[in-house]
């Protein structure tokens, strides 16, 4: 199954609340996918095929293996909608 990451600073508020914004927009489209919640450091180590972050975050993950995209309102629907189509369903 599909791993995503969603990634903050600390890993706790703003990337569960990503988490919980981006199952919302997988499970309305139909696409399976385990997605956790975590901080920048824990997420350099752990597996992924994507990873969600903010535009500040992103450059700590560049080296990852994961494909690592940008999502800058964690609360803006269209905003990880557009990110979902474009990076994953592509």
């Amino acid at each position: 199954m599909m791993k995503i990451l969603t990634v903050c600073g600390l890993g706790q508020g703003t990337s569960l609340i990503l988490k919980m914004n981006v199952e919302q927009a997988l499970n309305e489209k139909g696409i399976k996918a385990d997605v956790e919640h975590t901080d920048v450091s824990t997420a350099s180590s752990m597996e992924a095929d994507y990873i969600i972050t903010s535009n500040e975050l992103a450059e700590s993950l560049q080296g990852h293996s994961a494909k690592v995209f940008i999502v800058n309102n964690y609360f803006d629907m269209g905003e990880i909608n557009n990110a979902i189509k474009e990076h994953i369903e592509s």
